[in-house]
């Protein structure tokens, strides 16, 4: 209980920060603790990520902390914990998931990152932003699930 509440938590804090560090970092006078939040995310963010600025998405003029498959990621997981702790058939979603192993899951959610990537390194033309995003998506999704899983 303790660790799905714990992942619920960081997961929507970490999803939350990605946007804000952006935003706080296209403020061209913004105080020294916002510039100060903003690096500490992006640091965070460059421990995990490639932040490649042609691989991310941007707002308010500035690069996201990380790539767009890695928000793809950290959105679709926040938002299954959250519908996971929040949703009243979150039991029945659990208990129809526990007929399934978790790694497996975990393997299929990995296809659609699996294939863009392949697809990336064999034919050397990156996909765009929103179809990397959509590849991850899955992935966070399952991470987010079978921690939810774990009684």
């Amino acid at each position: 209980m303790l660790l799905r509440r714990s992942f619920l938590a960081a997961s929507s804090a970490w999803a939350l920060a990605l946007p804000l560090a952006a935003f706080a970092a296209s403020r061209p006078a913004a105080s020294s603790a916002v510039y100060g939040f903003a690096l500490a995310v992006y640091a965070v963010g460059r421990v995990v990520c490639h932040q490649l600025p042609a691989r991310s998405f941007h707002l308010w003029n500035a690069s996201m902390p990380v790539c767009a498959r890695c928000t793809g990621i950290y959105a679709a997981a926040a938002v299954t914990a959250v519908l996971l702790r929040a949703s009243p058939v979150a039991e029945r979603v659990k208990r129809f998931g526990g007929r399934f192993e978790p790694r497996w899951i975990l393997v299929a959610a990995l296809a659609p990152t699996g294939a863009t990537l392949i697809f990336e390194w064999t034919t050397g033309v990156t996909p765009a932003n929103w179809i990397r995003a959509l590849a991850g998506a899955p992935l966070g999704a399952a991470v987010a699930w079978a921690i939810g899983m774990v009684n």
